[in-house]
């Protein structure tokens, strides 16, 4: 139980971070909030009972956002998460930030984006994603956290490296498509965080993937709570 604690209050620690389905409710998963560009508390990979994954990463809450402020941003997210349902290949997921507000999360495939051990996008999914940000032109006001997962085939440093380049070939295909750099942060985080088991190819393919999360900023908290 002491490990567990130390776990999570380590992920209340700060760091500075300096291109062109089914919607469901999470009950485990990757907590997102705020602060591309800002101070962000981080704690990846915290392992509970064995079979759910938990990671946090979430600015400060820098505005008094009530519940009708919350209401606000929820309604938002659950519009977008309409219209992203409609991208291709795309599994659009309910989650709750580190502030307690509704967020998003878009799975990709990396089989869908990727070839066989390469960082390169395919044309088809460059073509999905340049829709990603034509989507989103309409709610800037969000931070973009984007994570690329591997399976357990090979070392934990050779499928950090994989899945660290295939999180920025997708940021940098977002930039390409004219979204703001300041609202992206990436990160490649090997085989730590499965959502299948390893042992089966079907599993080992649902944990080749990449994640991206959206989530209200500052400027949206700040405006939903009519600061």
């Amino acid at each position: 139980m002491k490990k567990v604690l130390s776990i999570l209050l380590a992920a209340t620690l700060v760091f500075s971070v300096a291109g062109c389905s089914s919607w469901s409710k999470t009950a485990n998963g990757g907590l997102i909030g705020s602060g591309a560009g800002a101070a962000i508390g981080a704690g990846i990979g915290v392992l509970l009972g064995g079979d759910a994954e938990s990671a946090a990463i979430g600015a400060a809450l820098g505005a008094g956002v009530g519940g009708g402020a919350g209401a606000i941003i929820g309604n938002r997210m659950d519009k977008k998460a309409e219209e992203l349902a409609a991208l291709e290949a795309a599994k659009v997921e309910k989650i709750e930030d580190v502030n307690g507000l509704e967020g998003l999360r878009v799975t990709f495939d990396s089989g869908i984006l990727f070839g066989f051990n390469s960082s390169n996008l395919s044309e088809d999914s460059k073509e999905t994603l340049s829709k990603f940000v034509e989507t989103m032109k309409d709610m800037e006001q969000t931070d973009i956290t984007i994570y690329g997962h591997t399976d357990n085939v090979g070392t934990e440093q050779a499928n950090e490296r994989v899945s660290a380049r295939r999180a920025d070939a997708v940021a940098d295909y977002l930039k390409k498509c004219g979204m703001s750099k300041d609202r992206i942060i990436t990160k490649g985080m090997s085989f730590t965080m499965p959502v299948a088991s390893n042992d089966t190819e079907e599993g080992r393919a649902q944990n080749r993937r990449v994640e991206i999360y959206i989530t209200a900023n500052q400027e949206m908290m700040k405006e939903a709570a009519g600061i």
